[in-house]
């Protein structure tokens, strides 16, 4: 029997590298002749990618990890954003991307079936046509998304207008929920750049493999479809890593005391406030979040960290909340909430305590509380998480918004604010409740066999292995 390789090449941040290791192994589960090998790119200031790849089990032997010699790094005159920074990054790594492939096809018993690149990482392409290899793109971002990238190199005009009419998109879309890079395309001119680069780019592959599932986002798939211009799509999601998180949790202690505490509380009655692995908030808005949860009197799970020391490092964990928290609140919760640092989601959002969600939009989010039914108060804070509210929120019927518009160095979101989004989510929501809750089997369904996701996979892995 021929052996299939698939190889991967991910932007090496948590949120990029978690759903590519999930669908490698969500690929290789779901045919015996496939394996995969993720090539892993270093950037030493961001340890939780490095822990998170640490604990997976590197016996398996339909997936490994190949770590990447390291290359100079880009160098400040370079670039001015983190786009610009990892996308110049990933570039310079062609060189021992292609030689690792090669290595790989030394093998004649095993045929290298495609190379995976991700959002940020289309420069591999040329890669992928040097050796004449098939090459896709894996999106973890949603099918709206996807067509918003598509659509970014007419967007220079944004300043012109205040509502915009992306297809992907029943509704118009407001101005104020396009990332900063549109917004601020002159400032953030070599992020814009990149963007727009990548995105002319999505159209060359073989294949677009997109985290969602076609109950979820019909209007935004059927655009695509629509599309004669791109490549076939495969929704194959939700694709989730909803064990791995306790095994690469960095404060198993602070873990196990949480779990205790949520055993201990009502079915439904605690509100989880969590901003994602890069996401934190400034000291102001820290207060008025607190503020908002003393006076709205609801049971509280809220994951707190500190800005990171620089634009390429990870947010960090206080080492007390002391100096950031009004005086006296965490006396006066004793026993109604929980302060603390980084948690594994997924294991949280499954808890039976909990009941709501404060969360900042990002993808992988929005599918885990889908998937155990969790609905969300949106509150995004960067990338594309704006878009993502708007699409929950005004254009599904599955979120309740506390604040659509937000970015970090922004207004503050003030305690009323807090208290309100929060008390109508925990207390007010019965329509968002019960479509998340349906949404919830949709997604499981998707994913048996005959399901929606489960159909576009048998369609991929049959192009892979033709």
């Amino acid at each position: 029997m021929t052996k299939f390789e698939v190889v991967f090449i991910s932007t090496p941040t948590i949120g990029n590298m978690v759903p590519t290791v999930e669908f490698a192994n969500h690929l290789t589960k779901n045919h015996p002749q496939l394996s995969a090998t993720i090539l892993i790119i270093t950037i030493p200031k961001l340890p939780l990618v490095n822990t998170y790849l640490q604990s997976r089990p590197s016996s398996a032997t339909n997936l490994r990890f190949i770590h990447l010699p390291i290359v100079d790094p880009p160098t400040p005159d370079q670039y001015q954003s983190l786009i610009a920074y990892i996308s110049i990054l990933i570039q310079k790594h062609k060189n021992n991307i292609k030689n690792t492939l090669l290595n790989l096809t030394k093998n004649n018993s095993v045929k290298l079936a495609a190379l995976f690149v991700d959002m940020f990482s289309t420069t591999i392409i040329d890669v992928a046509n040097e050796i004449f290899v098939p090459c896709y793109l894996l999106f973890a971002s949603p099918a709206s998304f996807l067509g918003f990238m598509l659509h970014i190199p007419r967007l220079k005009s944004v300043e012109l207008e205040n509502e915009f009419e992306i297809p992907t998109f029943q509704n118009l879309l407001p101005k104020l929920v396009l990332p900063n890079l549109v917004l601020d395309w002159k400032t953030e001119e070599d992020a814009y750049s990149w963007v727009s680069y990548h995105a002319r780019r999505y159209r060359e592959t073989k294949g677009i493999v997109v985290n969602t599932l076609q109950e979820l986002e019909p209007f935004a798939l059927q655009s695509l479809y629509n599309d004669l211009q791109l490549p076939p799509v495969y929704p194959i999601g939700p694709v989730l890593d909803l064990v791995g998180p306790v095994q690469w949790d960095p404060n198993p202690v602070q873990y196990n005391y949480i779990m205790e505490w949520l055993d201990l509380q009502p079915i439904g009655s605690v509100v989880f406030l969590c901003f994602g692995s890069l996401g934190s908030l400034e000291e102001k808005q820290v207060e008025q979040i607190a503020i908002g949860l003393e006076r709205v009197g609801i049971r509280f799970l809220w994951a707190l960290r500190g800005p990171p020391k620089d634009q390429l490092a990870d947010p960090r964990d206080y080492e007390s909340y002391e100096n950031v928290l009004p005086d006296g609140f965490l006396e006066r919760t004793v026993g109604m909430g929980i302060v603390c640092g980084w948690v594994p989601q997924a294991k949280v959002l499954a808890h039976k305590a909990v009941g709501g969600f404060v969360s900042h939009c990002g993808w992988n989010s929005i599918l885990e509380s889908l998937w155990f039914g969790v609905p969300i108060a949106t509150w995004p804070v960067y990338a594309e998480q704006q878009m993502n509210a708007f699409q929950m929120v005004r254009e599904l019927g599955l979120a309740v918004e506390i604040r659509q518009d937000y970015r970090v160095g922004g207004d503050l979101v003030w305690a009323e604010e807090v208290k309100n989004g929060v008390s109508t989510l925990m207390n007010n929501s019965d329509e968002i409740r019960r479509n998340v809750k349906e949404m919830s089997k949709k997604c499981r369904v998707a994913l048996m066999e005959n399901g929606s996701s489960y159909t576009n996979l048998m369609s991929l892995i049959q192009e892979l292995t033709k």
